[in-house]
């Protein structure tokens, strides 16, 4: 077993040492690595300035901030979460890790790429804190919606940039991903024998590289607008701020798949693991990511449904809202009936699995009220919306990337965390999740507006409700942060496959060498087939 030591010290090119092996590695698992502390320091610091917000909203009036300070923090923590950790934290960190060596290959097909896909976002992240400063931070919400977004004086123009470089980056993810499946994967791989996980990233793959250019090409359009005057957006130069709305969502709904497939992945290869059962319906699965990646991509204006669109319009798109959530059910079945008869091995990545099947379902249900034209033009732009959007992005998203973080970090470090403070911090987040969230779909109901710095008093306890929540939630996230990091110095000492995993990722020492496979790795005729792990166990 491969030391975890030994990881950190091992050179790439071998001629560098140190620092500089890491800053110039085209090694896909050290990229992982850097992407693995990079997106934690990202997530850390949203989350802080999430709390400073629900902390402000706790009472009526300005208690920490004034109005211009909300907005500035209300864009960073959006930018930050969306485009800094939500969109690329999956695939980043364990696409880069796990993918190549899940479908036997000894890195992605364009390593140089990959690193530069990191320096980008290393890029991107950088100039969205730098626009905090100078003429004055950016006001406009992460969706920098016209005209507002070509008329305020703040430094939007920089964050639309960070923006714009950070879609590069994920597009180059995407381009690499796509390329190692295609030509990389071992010869005995079938395409109906790859992993979930890399299935989930295969769709993400796709839909990143065909939709991220829309949003490229509109946030070069804005700032060309505040540039050169062009009547694009701003309705007062002759230009239609609806088309923004339509140009922004076509590429932002999509990217709600972009962030929940990968996800999906990850659990779809804990609940077999742990289940010791061959997943239910692998091609149902297959297909339902698939599908969600096209019909994800057509039902982008149910967003705008208070625009002024035709009847005919709405009934389109609201029933293809409708239809997209039946891969979504398919997926949450197939999990649910994994596990049913299962011989349940309980542990955190388990725990937080199970966290995601019933948050993501809460948000997905809550999802079709905002599908549906007639409910949606009451909770539209309320705090009912925040919380939807909270519960399918973070409590599925986010708790399928903690559930990931445990189940694979004793593969990526080669020690293990503390298996009571995992479950401890767990609770926490969840019981903070819903204490938090929960009150903003009723006080939405009742008409709270969303992205506002001061309410009315009837939503008053409601709002302080949710504080009391986010400061539980914060509390349990960064327990969790902490004992993970612990782990990677004090853990105990694991072998190749703790969790009795089938795919090839377990197959190779923990943390992995240099080069993944001597030979060409064997592949089972099922690629969740425990009957090896019962015999040895038996």
């Amino acid at each position: 077993m491969t030391d975890v030591k030994s990881f950190f010290e091992t050179p790439a090119p071998p001629k560098y040492s140190g620092i500089l092996s890491w800053l110039i590695t085209t090694d896909h698992k050290r990229i992982g690595i850097l992407y693995l502390f990079s997106i934690l320091g990202w997530f850390a610091l949203a989350i802080i300035i999430g709390l400073l917000i629900r902390l402000e909203l706790m009472f009526i009036g300005e208690t920490i901030f004034s109005p211009e300070q909300y907005n500035a923090l209300f864009t960073l923590h959006g930018v930050i979460m969306i485009f800094l950790f939500i969109i690329p934290a999956i695939p980043a960190i364990f696409g880069n890790f796990i993918l190549p060596i899940q479908v036997g290959a000894d890195d992605v097909f364009f390593p140089k790429i990959n690193l530069l896909s990191w320096y980008l976002y290393m890029l991107g992240g950088l100039l969205a804190i730098i626009s905090l400063f100078g003429d004055g931070p950016p006001d406009t919400g992460w969706t920098f919606y016209v005209p507002f977004s070509v008329s305020t004086n703040t430094n939007v123009s920089l964050t639309i940039a960070a923006a714009f470089i950070l879609g590069f980056s994920s597009m180059l993810t995407a381009i690499n991903f796509i390329t190692t499946i295609h030509r990389l994967k071992a010869s005995q791989m079938k395409w109906m024998r790859i992993p979930l996980f890399t299935w989930s990233l295969y769709a993400t793959g796709w839909v990143q590289l065909l939709a991220t250019p829309i949003i490229a090409i509109t946030l070069l359009l804005v700032m060309f607008e505040r540039w050169f005057n062009i009547g694009l957006f701003d309705p007062d130069r002759g230009g239609d701020p609806i088309l923004y709305q339509h140009l922004f969502w076509m590429y932002s709904h999509p990217a709600v798949y972009i962030m929940i497939l990968p996800g999906m992945g990850i659990i779809s290869e804990i609940i077999p693991t742990f289940a010791r059962k061959s997943i239910f319906g692998y091609k149902a699965i297959v297909f339902s990511s698939l599908m969600i990646a096209v019909a994800g991509s057509l039902v982008w204006a149910h967003h705008m449904y208070t625009s002024g669109m035709s009847d005919t319009a709405v009934f389109v798109f609201s029933l293809l809202t409708f239809i997209v959530a039946i891969p979504s059910a398919i997926k949450v079945f197939s999990w649910i009936s994994t596990l049913y008869k299962g011989s349940i091995q309980m542990s955190p990545p388990l725990f937080y699995a199970l966290c995601f099947i019933y948050l993501f379902s809460v948000g997905g249900l809550t999802g079709l009220v905002l599908g549906a034209a007639g409910p949606d033009i009451h909770v539209h732009d309320t705090a009912f919306v925040v919380a939807h959007f909270h519960f399918t992005m973070f409590g599925g998203t986010g708790f399928a990337f903690f559930a990931g973080l445990h189940y694979w970090w004793p593969k990526l470090f080669g020690r293990m965390y503390n298996f009571k403070t995992a479950y401890l911090s767990g609770v926490l987040i969840t019981v903070g999740f819903m204490f938090h969230y929960v009150p903003m779909f009723i006080i939405g109901l009742q008409g709270m507006p969303r992205r506002y710095h001061d309410y009315l008093p009837q939503f008053e306890q409601g709002n302080y409700l949710a504080g009391y929540g986010a400061v539980i939630m914060v509390i349990g996230m960064f327990m969790m942060l902490i004992n993970l990091l612990i782990g990677i110095k004090k853990g105990a000492v694991t072998d190749s496959n703790p969790w009795g995993g089938v795919t090839l990722e377990w197959q190779v020492p923990s943390p992995p060498p240099l080069h993944n496979f001597v030979s060409e790795p064997k592949i089972m005729d099922y690629p969740y087939d425990f009957s090896r792990f019962f015999k040895k166990n038996k």
